[in-house]
């Protein structure tokens, strides 16, 4: 452990002199230029990257000091963390990969090799000499092969959190993952008796306060649920995250009387939510949204057109942004209304009067569907704008952001973690030249590095989502789960399709759904782009 702290210490230092560094490269007369920013943003999102794995080398030494306090540090723990630190190690001083093709030095955040040397202290040799070896490789391969559950080691959570976990890990194994490679290929709705079922489980309430309904959890236990239910199947799980985060916007910014028609209605499942924010042209940009809602008495008439809208159809309610003052620039003028709409169906999909739609074809994150959304006269109440007042829609959406990164982040947890079980899976069944694939080193190390980055992801995530339990501030903590674990979940079922060879690239083996239901992680709730961007900043600042 004390090699462990040591190296942390290290590191965090190591990331304050880079921090000086780029600041140094974007700066103008001691403030932030956003020209600069822009041109060095290899430095900037290196530094993002390097922050994140500094944070996560961080929250495997704290795993490990609880472990061992509670005397729950085994041999798979230590495996765990002594692999996933020498590696992380290994790649900060080695590179990182941003990307497939992007790989950050320390020399493009400003370090020569002189002071690279000096930053490798002998706490931090011992460590990546002592990690990511032959033999540690193997020995966890062993555990991996043995293991029945998928999980391997410890999460770190409490009996209660590993109840929840149970439970949602049989609800999915016994409804979900049975069907959910038949829904993704025909393309088709989540049943409605699956949402029925969520909703019995509490799923939709699960944040949502006792007072109204829910039971009034924290975000620990929506990361578990999420988890879970994406482990069975993505769509599932992103079901109860959508009704967590309209009644986040609805908790942090709606009125009372908002509060208290809606809430109890998600956290029963009685009304289905969905977020109308983006637009063709805006992407990540919404200070640049041009849908207007120009106001008529008590009516509110909705102009304007919106994409890449999850799960429209069978939506009772939109949080949806738009322009309510032309003449104020960028976030001022946005106001965020709860916009009720009768909900439709295949044959009728929006049979709401000045709403009109089209879907949008996708290669995986299906069972909800995705559509364009065009405008042109739709109603609103005057009642139904957040809080009553105009021109606060984006400081609302922003309160939401860190939840939202959060659950993200969860979601790839789960989708990671169903990458490794379909990959064990198959290279325990498959034989290759008269023994099973595991027996191969370089099939085994690709399992072993998809727990060991999945038992990484899922302890940072966790730190985030208990630092929004106790009300801290935690948006680049949440960024940074959010950028790691999307990136894990896409190494997971990249590799778990190399397992399988040619069969993963079967529409009918599983493995080639996951493949594509992980792609979109690093894309929304910000793009890994703009999500290191953002924790850069923050940094920098």
């Amino acid at each position: 452990m004390q090699n462990y702290t040591a190296a942390v210490t290290s590191l965090k230092l190591l990331l304050a002199e880079a921090t000086n560094n780029v600041r140094a490269r974007v700066s103008t007369g001691g403030r932030i230029a956003n020209d600069k920013l822009e041109l060095e943003q290899r430095a900037t999102h290196g530094l993002a990257w390097l922050a994140t794995y500094v944070k996560a080398c961080e929250e495997m030494a704290a795993y490990a000091t609880r472990m061992a306090a509670a005397g729950k540090f085994g041999e798979t723990e230590a495996l765990l963390t002594k692999i996933g630190f020498g590696e992380y190690l290994a790649q900060i001083f080695g590179g990182i990969a941003m990307t497939q093709g992007e790989v950050l030095r320390l020399s493009d955040l400003g370090f020569d090799a002189e002071t690279i040397a000096r930053w490798r202290s002998s706490d931090i040799e011992i460590l990546i000499n002592g990690g990511n070896t032959l033999e540690n490789r193997a020995a966890l391969a062993q555990i991996i092969a043995k293991s029945d559950s998928g999980m391997i080691g410890n999460s770190g959570l409490d009996d209660t959190m590993e109840a929840i976990r149970d439970e949602m890990r049989k609800f999915g194994m016994a409804e979900v993952l049975p069907h959910a490679h038949g829904w993704h290929l025909r393309n088709e709705y989540i049943p409605l008796e699956i949402v029925s079922q969520l909703a019995d489980l509490g799923v939709f309430g699960l944040t949502i306060p006792e007072e109204f309904g829910g039971m009034g959890l924290g975000k620990v236990a929506m990361c578990v649920v999420s988890e879970e239910l994406s482990r069975a199947y993505i769509g599932v799980g992103s079901l109860g995250t959508r009704s967590e985060i309209a009644a986040e916007l609805i908790l942090c910014g709606g009125t009372q009387a908002q509060k208290q028609k809606y809430l109890p209605k998600l956290a029963s499942g009685e009304i289905l939510p969905t977020a109308v924010f983006t637009e063709p042209n805006t992407g990540s940009d919404l200070a640049s949204l041009r849908t207007r809602a120009t106001r008529a008495g008590d009516v509110y008439s909705i102009v304007g057109n919106k994409t890449w809208i999850t799960h429209p159809v069978r939506a009772d309610v939109m949080t949806l942004l738009a322009r309510t003052d032309m003449s104020e620039p960028g976030y001022k003028g946005l106001t965020m209304f709860l916009a009720e709409k009768p909900r439709g169906t295949d044959a009728h999909p929006f049979p709401a009067k000045g709403m009109t739609g089209g879907e949008i074809e996708v290669l995986g994150y299906r069972g909800m569907k995705e559509y364009e959304l065009a405008f042109d006269g739709f109603e609103v109440s005057a009642d139904n704008v957040l809080g009553g007042v105009e021109g606060q829609g984006f400081k609302q959406l922003m309160q939401t952001f860190e939840s939202a990164r959060i659950q993200t982040a969860a979601r790839a947890v789960g989708v990671a973690q169903c990458a490794l079980d379909l990959a064990l899976r198959y290279a325990l069944d498959r034989v290759q030249f008269g023994k099973a694939l595991i027996m191969f080193p370089r099939v085994a190390d690709k399992l072993v590095m998809m727990a060991v980055e999945l038992h990484v992801a899922r302890q940072i995530t966790y730190f985030a989502a208990a630092a929004k339990d106790e009300g801290e501030r935690c948006d680049i903590e949440a960024g940074m789960a959010k950028l790691l674990a999307a990136r894990v979940a896409w190494a997971a079922a990249d590799n778990a399709l190399q397992i399988h060879g040619g069969n993963g690239f079967a529409l009918e083996y599983p493995v080639s759904r996951v493949l594509c239901d992980a792609r979109i992680l690093n894309i929304f709730e910000g793009a890994g782009e703009i999500q290191a961007q953002v924790i850069a900043r923050r940094l920098l600042e």
